[in-house]
């Protein structure tokens, strides 16, 4: 079955929400963008949500001590690194979390990179020049599918909503699908209903 992990958790309501529709992982971003979240704050979110379910924090180059930090501090068990870590940083935490590196595919030569890391998760995203994550738009989901025969877990980002995730579990078949914008109302806020639907429809595949 096709996990699902909503991303930019910033309150406890949304939290509980997901859970209970059956997310399998949430995840908080400690990066800029405009679902950030504070270390204390997602601390005492994390402290009131059932056991069983997976929490990932999400950093862009980020130097090590702080995200070792915060991950004691939120009892994070997955780390989510958006930005240009090395395979040897991403190797470095490996010790003790479970690591997922995520990627901007513009085209086929952008899958060359993703060989040269040793990790838990391949999380592909849309490319974007300016922003990590959260553009809200789709990619060539034919690269991602190519990408599996390759790489190991495959986790498809991008552009994810209700009219689409039908269609794109089907094409690629991934090892869990990441959602954010498209089941919001409003950054760092979640639609409750768009994520209900979002979840069955995995789900139900």
């Amino acid at each position: 079955m096709v996990r699902v992990k909503i991303c930019g958790i910033t309150n406890l309501k949304d939290a509980r929400a997901a859970i209970d529709f059956g997310a399998d992982a949430l995840g908080f971003v400690f990066a800029k963008s405009p679902r950030r979240i504070k270390p204390n704050d997602a601390a005492r979110i994390i402290r009131e949500l059932p056991p069983f379910v997976n929490f990932v924090g999400v950093f862009v180059n980020e130097p090590v001590k702080r995200v070792e930090k915060i991950a004691k501090q939120c009892k994070i068990d997955t780390l989510q690194f958006h930005g240009d870590e090395s395979p040897e940083y991403c190797s470095h935490f490996r010790k003790t979390r479970k690591i997922i590196k995520a990627f901007g595919i513009k085209d086929k030569s952008s899958l060359k990179i993703l060989s040269g890391y040793d990790v838990d998760g391949y999380l592909m995203d849309v490319f974007s020049p300016h922003l990590r994550g959260g553009v809200g738009k789709t990619f060539d989901w034919g690269l991602a599918r190519e990408a599996r025969k390759t790489a190991g877990p495959i986790i498809l980002s991008g552009g994810l909503g209700i009219k689409n995730i039908k269609s794109a579990v089907k094409i690629v078949k991934p090892h869990a699908v990441d959602v954010s914008s498209g089941v919001e109302s409003s950054p760092g806020k979640k639609n409750l209903k768009a994520m209900h639907e979002f979840i069955k429809a995995v789900k139900d595949e």
